[in-house]
C-alpha cells in the first residue's frame, strides 16, 4: 500500500520524518513542470514546502530533488517555497490540503514521490488530474 492513512501519517511526522505528495503538472507544453508538497518533521514544528521543478524526467530518471527548479529565478539553496510552519502534524496537514490542494488520501512517505512522478510519466503526462489527485 502506497499511501498513507491518517493515524500513518500522523506517525511519521511525530517521529521527525517527512511525508510528500504529488500535486500533478504545472507549466505550459513548451516548458512543463510539476509540482510536490512535502511536510518537514523538525525538532518540534512541522514545515509545509511546496516545490515546483522542471519537468525533465524519464521512467530512468525519476529523483525529483535533482531536477531544477521551475522558477529559474529562485535564489534559494534548497529550493521550494515555505508555506509556514504548525507545531501539531494535524495542523500541518490542513496548512498543506490548503495552500496546495493536497489531499489527505495521497501522502507518502519520503522518496515514494518518485514513483508517483513515474506513474505520471507512464500514463503520458496528463496535462491535468482529477480533484482527488489521480491521474
Amino acid at each position: 500500500m502506497r499511501y498513507l492513512a491518517e493515524p500513518f501519517i500522523i506517525g511519521v511526522l511525530k517521529r521527525g520524518r517527512t511525508v510528500e505528495e504529488f500535486l500533478g503538472p504545472i507549466g505550459t507544453p513548451d516548458r512543463p513542470g510539476v509540482r510536490y508538497a512535502e511536510i518537514r518533521a523538525t525538532s518540534t514544528l512541522h514545515d509545509v514546502y511546496v516545490h515546483a521543478v522542471e519537468d525533465v524526467g524519464h521512467e530512468n530518471f525519476l529523483d525529483l530533488d535533482a531536477f531544477p527548479p521551475f522558477d529559474q529565478d529562485a535564489e534559494e539553496e534548497d529550493f521550494g517555497q515555505l508555506l509556514g510552519t504548525a507545531e501539531d502534524p494535524h495542523d500541518a496537514l490542513v496548512l498543506a490540503e490548503k495552500g496546495t490542494g493536497a489531499v489527505r488520501g495521497r501522502w507518502v512517505n519520503q522518496g515514494v514521490v518518485q514513483d508517483e512522478y513515474r506513474d505520471f510519466v507512464r500514463a503520458g503526462r496528463p496535462p491535468r488530474m482529477s480533484l482527488d489527485g489521480q491521474l
